[in-house]
């Protein structure tokens, strides 16, 4: 008799064992990682510390890893699970405007609107469904490139759209994110649209500080900046209206690796949910002053990343 109960509390225990197994108690390590400029590193901090809160483990180890060239195959390989994307630019660099839809993909490539947010979210899914990749929901905030000259320069040669650059462009000089010449909504645009040609600008790291120095030292004269990139407003220079429309919604939203999904098994609803609302909170306003009190007041990004979510009641 005593042993048939021993047996029967063994399998109950097995029973219990395995559902906390398959249930709450398995959360695989979750590996954040970033593109490299500020603002980036800033939204894979506000996931991360959202993530904690809600009990799991965040490897940090490729947050601020480089450009999109660096980031995207590094996601697509599994040396890390989730990052924040712009979602016209990733469209961009997989799909560029007027390309055929990517090997694999369902999408209809160049023919969307890409000024439409949600058209180029699903398009960006489309683009990467085949790498094992879900885009989860987009934000309300958005960034986007943006080209601006000093309120002087601006003065000086009568701008204010971008196509007032194109009878004057090479009498100035241009300092563009190092990937711009490569990049389908930055230099192919500005050539198409404008007849501007960056091949020779200078290339500096987007949205960070190099750029900033030389609109201000004078070394360049149009920088291309984030358009909530605070020391715009900070400076008051001149944002040049893009008159061609050339750039797309660029509203942030987070990219995870269908594998980590599949790991986090009855979790995986939770976890998602974690990231959408933090997504929703999330305004272009809010973005901008975030951005300011990193690049600005030079705080520090998780001090900035925390007390904004705590503000918001994500973290305690």
């Amino acid at each position: 008799m005593r042993m048939t109960r021993w047996v029967a509390l063994g399998a109950s225990l097995l029973v219990l064992l395995s559902a906390c197994t398959t249930g709450g108690g398995n959360r695989p390590t979750v590996k954040v990682g970033s593109d490299g400029f500020y603002e980036a590193k800033l939204m894979a901090e506000i996931y991360a510390q959202a993530l904690e809160a809600n009990g799991y483990t965040v490897d940090r180890t490729a947050i601020g890893i480089g450009a999109r060239k660096v980031s995207a195959p590094a996601l697509e390989s599994g040396q890390f699970d989730l990052k924040p994307e712009y979602i016209g630019s990733g469209l961009a660099f997989y799909e560029p405007p007027n390309a055929s839809p990517a090997p694999g993909a369902s999408g209809s490539g160049g023919s969307i609107n890409r000024g439409d947010p949600a058209a180029v979210a699903a398009e960006l899914q489309s683009a990467l469904s085949a790498k094992g990749i879900t885009v989860l929901n987009y934000s309300p905030a958005a960034d986007q490139n943006a080209f601006v000259v000093t309120k002087a320069t601006a003065d000086q040669y009568h701008l204010a759209k971008m196509s007032d650059l194109t009878a004057v462009a090479s009498q100035l000089k241009f300092g563009v994110a190092t990937d711009c010449p490569t990049n389908p909504v930055c230099g192919q645009a500005l050539k198409d649209a404008y007849g501007i040609d960056v091949s020779n600008a200078t290339l500096l790291s987007a949205c960070d500080t190099p750029m900033v120095q030389a609109l201000t030292g004078k070394t360049i004269d149009v920088g291309e900046l984030c358009s909530t990139q605070p020391d715009i407003a900070v400076n008051g220079w001149v944002v040049l209206q893009d008159d061609k429309q050339t750039q797309p919604a660029d509203n942030l939203a987070p990219l995870v690796r269908n594998d980590l999904i599949t790991k986090l098994g009855s979790n995986a609803d939770a976890f998602k949910k974690i990231l959408n609302d933090v997504s929703a909170a999330l305004d272009t306003a809010t973005l901008l002053d975030l951005g300011k009190q990193v690049s600005v007041d030079k705080k520090d990004i998780p001090a900035v990343a925390k007390a904004w979510l705590q503000l918001k009641g994500f973290v305690k």
